[in-house]
């Protein structure tokens, strides 16, 4: 029996034409202007919005849970080192411990696991938007919003074009070959740009592990899925890439509100302070997208009184000129 996947396009369709009726409804031009038709395009990004939105508390979770994770790292290893060799009973100990101090270690990925369903939808619905389909009114739409869908541009650049696209799927969308690659190729950066960002963000704050495969992830996360976009971008359709920057641009948001209302532990490490001259206490950064945070101002120092010497041993007390004057007579 094999899974349909339906409910979801039904689903990303319906969200989508009901934010381009209220676009329509508000005033927005449903028309193209400066060659975009901005109701459509708002229709998308306003869909990462509602699933955003949805999904706000599994992220609260997420970030509750990896600190909790965080925190128990000690106890962790303790376990470790207690079952060396006993594999059943580390998992069993690990499990309950999890257990009682409420963490989760699959609570880390659930967000990224919700979103996936929601992009593969907007994928197949951006991929069929094709004047010449026949079956136009599949999954609640009209034969008009389907036309009208199929013709929406992002600065001249249809939607459902791509920077593979064939040149039969461009004369179909009646798009140049040239501007679909120019719009697509900038978009494509930027959202090899913005998935970096995030992943940076996240680990400025919380710190790089200290476990050498959950380092190997966290590298994997920074470094590798950035670059794989640099070549499945190319079969992503220019709607389904803005899906991707602005949910990139929200993540960015959200990270920053939730890590600052919820702030990382301070572990041991970066409690102590440095001991000695050679390891003077540094600054501390105020945080930032990039971790380039105006340092803190340093202490005011105060001003000592100059010491004076005393006197050396058979010196002669110097005599204050003042005293030595002699007192004018009153004439």
């Amino acid at each position: 029996m094999s899974l349909s996947l339906d409910w979801i396009y039904y689903a990303i369709s319906w969200i989508l034409l009901t934010w381009h009726s209220a676009w329509d409804a508000i005033g927005v031009p449903v028309g193209a202007v400066i060659g975009t038709n901005f109701a459509w395009i708002l229709s998308i990004i306003f869909l990462v919005v509602t699933v955003r939105v949805i999904l706000f508390p599994v992220f609260v979770k997420q970030i509750k849970s990896q600190r909790a994770m965080q925190a128990l790292q000690p106890k962790v290893k303790e376990l470790q080192e207690k079952h060396k060799g006993d594999r059943e009973t580390l998992q069993k100990e690990m499990m309950e411990l999890y257990k009682k101090e409420k963490a989760n270690p699959l609570m880390g990925c659930l967000p990224m696991f919700l979103q996936i369903p929601v992009f593969l939808g907007l994928f197949h619905v951006l991929r069929r938007l094709d004047p010449d389909k026949k079956n136009q009114t599949l999954y609640g739409w009209t034969a008009d919003q389907f036309q009208s869908a199929s013709q929406a541009k992002l600065f001249t650049a249809p939607i459902a074009g791509k920077f593979g696209s064939t040149a039969d799927e461009l004369a179909s969308l009646g798009a140049n070959g040239s501007t679909v690659k120019i719009i697509a190729g900038v978009l494509v950066l930027v959202m090899i740009a913005t998935t970096y960002l995030t992943s940076r963000q996240m680990i400025l704050k919380t710190g790089w592990a200290e476990d050498p495969q959950q380092r190997m992830i966290q590298r994997l996360m920074l470094y590798g899925i950035p670059a794989s976009l640099l070549i499945s971008g190319a079969i992503f359709p220019i709607g389904v890439i803005i899906y991707w920057v602005t949910n990139n641009l929200f993540t960015l948001g959200q990270q920053q509100w939730v890590l600052r209302k919820f702030p990382p532990p301070v572990t041991a490490k970066k409690a102590v302070a440095p001991a000695g001259p050679r390891n003077p206490v540094q600054p501390a950064k105020s945080g930032g997208l990039f971790g380039r945070g105006k340092a803190a101002p340093p202490a005011p120092v105060k001003a000592t009184a100059p010491k004076v010497a005393g006197p050396k041993p058979g010196a002669k007390p110097m005599n204050n000129p003042k005293k030595s004057r002699p007192a004018k007579r009153q004439g």
